[in-house]
């Protein structure tokens, strides 16, 4: 059995959580772990305090998943993430395989179960269970994160151009849902600066009120292998060298998916700037290593761009991008 924190964020605004094609008509269901870290930083340096040289905050932590909660004395469901690799039985009733097909998030019973090897549907009755994309025994509201399109208006900074129509997409948290992470670590950093970002929010459009939260800080036990076959990741994650990279994909039942991380420089005086980028791989990724306990491992980069071919003063301060990752035994 092993004990994280977690953190509990109810937020009490709608969100737009974004990707990597800006299409603000479609909004995630998850913030991947780098940017909340990103976030965290920026909100710690704007109070003052000092950023570690090398931007490790101290704490390594999840992305961050959905949860269920119908009030604040009720215990919340979690939600992680389906492992990419994980194999389903073939069930003769094509209505059950849809339903199969269409499952992204397993409760921490389920999790716990496919840790240890176990396949969560095992006969068509287990499709029972699955509620929307929710794989769960608890009961839960299958609308408990509801998606509102909004048409908006883009308005050219220099007013030379017209204003431009587009839609948005913002997730509302019915009850007390909302989304959480896992940390391992030093937590005192992240508890400053949660604190700060609850307040100044997270996501898109946060000027025009999107992305306010509450927070919980408390535990939760996990039952893990104590022999897993293979590594699983729950956060995003950057390989900290070659030969790492290469053993963590030699071998069976290796499954992974990856994004690429970059986006738009925030500070006022580079407005319009985007950092370099560089790519790393998504929560859910089963790669080949023995583990024994949850570990963290990958390696924190600087994004900062070269601004001397444009003529400009370089930005004066690193631009951190977290890719260490918590994983997680698993057996296959």
């Amino acid at each position: 059995m092993a004990t994280f924190t977690t953190y509990r964020l109810h937020f009490t605004t709608p969100v737009h959580i974004g990707d990597n094609r800006e299409d603000y008509g479609s909004s995630l269901l998850s913030i991947q772990s780098d940017t909340l870290q990103a976030a965290l930083t920026a909100c710690l340096a704007k109070t003052g305090t000092t950023i570690p040289q090398n931007g490790d905050l101290g704490f390594t932590c999840s992305s961050l998943f959905p949860y269920y909660q119908k009030d604040r004395e009720s215990k919340p469901i979690y939600f992680f993430p389906k492992p990419l690799n994980q194999k389903l039985p073939k069930l003769k009733d094509l209505s059950k395989a849809k339903q199969v097909k269409k499952m992204q998030w397993i409760d921490a019973a389920f999790f716990e179960k496919i840790l240890f090897g176990q396949s969560p549907i095992q006969s068509e009755t287990d499709c029972d269970y699955i509620q929307s994309t929710y794989l769960s025994k608890e009961s839960i509201p299958t609308d408990f994160i509801q998606r509102q399109i909004s048409p908006r208006v883009s308005v050219s900074r220099t007013g030379m151009e017209d204003a431009t129509p587009f839609y948005m997409e913002r997730l509302f948290f019915t009850d007390y849902s909302g989304l959480f992470f896992l940390a391992v670590g030093d937590t005192r950093l992240l508890d400053q600066g949660i604190g700060i970002l609850s307040q100044e929010g997270i996501g898109t459009d946060r000027n025009v009120g999107n992305g306010y939260f509450e927070f919980e800080k408390a535990a939760i036990e996990l039952d893990i292998p104590q022999n897993g076959s293979h590594a699983l990741n729950l956060s995003m994650f950057i390989p900290e060298n070659k030969n790492q990279l290469e053993q963590l994909l030699s071998g069976k039942n290796v499954a992974y998916d990856f994004s690429r991380r970059g986006g738009w420089i925030t500070d006022t005086a580079y407005t319009g700037i985007r950092k370099n980028f560089i790519h790393a791989f998504l929560p859910g990724s089963v790669f080949a290593k023995e583990m024994q306990q949850a570990e963290c491992s990958g390696r924190i980069v600087n994004l900062a761009p070269d601004l001397s071919e444009i003529n400009m003063q370089p930005i004066p301060h690193p631009i951190w991008r977290s890719g260490r990752a918590l994983f997680l035994p698993i057996n296959i």
